[in-house]
């Protein structure tokens, strides 16, 4: 179903998005008969992965033969090699949530022209949730314009964040920044898809997001969506160079601005003093972690104590 305001170019990406989504509806009735391998520690990939994608690029390709083609599975084997058109493709953003029946997923497509995100589709079929951005002509989820939220005091917002997963990730450091934004909020959530963290920005249903590790295919099209709802994207520093960087904050102006000065110092264009201050709250983290012996752990409740009281701190 093509709707007659959209770009053409964007009602492609909505009609892959849909057929990929009908994928990933028949595959989640039986989600335990579905074929998953393991592409490293932690990172899932599935047949479902496979076959969405590949209707997605055979849908995109039918309409724009010239196009080029990066996606998270295939890389740039399809498509046009040197094309100034390139749909940047995530077929199933959040699989390890998929294969546990965990209904947070969707699919994001993006098209970048000379560089530059101009169309963005993110499609979560479990709620049958598009959300759609043309650069200039704002976000809409559905048929309803999307504005980022109006909380103006940190104190007050709920962020999103991604934890790391893989091995080698710096999880100390990740632990420490993740404490400083948790104490400063009124939440941090950890839904598990990028793509769709950045769309609900965008909606105004969180307030802001950061992750690092991120790839293309993750925030190509919600940087867009949060973008053109009135939001700002970047590093952790603020600038707004992230595609490449693996590293990622998103929110409306006023919680971006103060986000930053929590998250610069993390960033890795962080000056030399502010990460020699990291290194120093890490290791104060980590010594108390270990200092924490089994003795500590196994420690014994009594019935009086384990009933949680209304002020009790957690």
């Amino acid at each position: 179903m093509s709707s007659p305001n959209l770009h053409p170019m964007l009602n492609v990406a909505v009609k892959a998005a849909r057929a990929a989504g009908a994928i990933i509806n028949r595959a989640a009735l039986d989600v335990e008969s579905v074929r998953v391998s393991q592409k490293q520690i932690n990172d899932f990939v599935t047949e479902v992965d496979h076959a969405s994608e590949k209707v997605i690029i055979e849908t995109l390709l039918e309409a724009y033969p010239g196009h080029g083609i990066l996606a998270e599975e295939t890389g740039s084997t399809f498509g046009a090699q040197d094309s100034e058109f390139i749909w940047i493709i995530d077929p199933l953003d959040g699989t390890t949530n998929f294969i546990h029946g965990f209904p947070t997923y969707c699919v994001s497509i993006a098209l970048a022209v000379r560089g530059k995100i101009e169309q963005a589709v993110v499609y979560d079929p479990t709620r049958n949730d598009l959300f759609t951005a043309t650069k200039g002509r704002g976000t809409y989820l559905n048929d309803r314009r999307l504005r980022v939220s109006k909380r103006i005091d940190l104190r007050q917002c709920l962020i999103s964040t991604g934890f790391p997963f893989r091995q080698g990730d710096d999880f100390n450091t990740y632990l420490t920044m993740m404490g400083e934004v948790m104490q400063r909020t009124a939440g941090l959530r950890r839904p598990g898809a990028a793509a769709l963290d950045l769309a609900y920005v965008a909606a105004g249903y969180t307030d802001g997001f950061f992750e690092t590790g991120l790839q293309p295919w993750d925030v190509a099209a919600g940087s867009l969506l949060v973008t053109e709802a009135g939001g700002l994207m970047g590093n952790f520093t603020g600038e707004s160079n992230y595609l490449e960087q693996k590293e990622c904050l998103a929110a409306s102006p006023r919680i971006y601005g103060q986000l930053v000065p929590i998250l610069s110092k993390y960033s890795k264009f962080a000056g030399a003093g502010d990460k020699a201050a990291v290194r120093q709250s890490v290791a104060t983290l980590s010594k108390h972690s270990l200092s924490a012996g089994p003795a500590d752990e196994a420690k014994e409740v009594k019935p009086d104590e384990s009933s949680a009281r209304d002020d009790a701190p957690f």
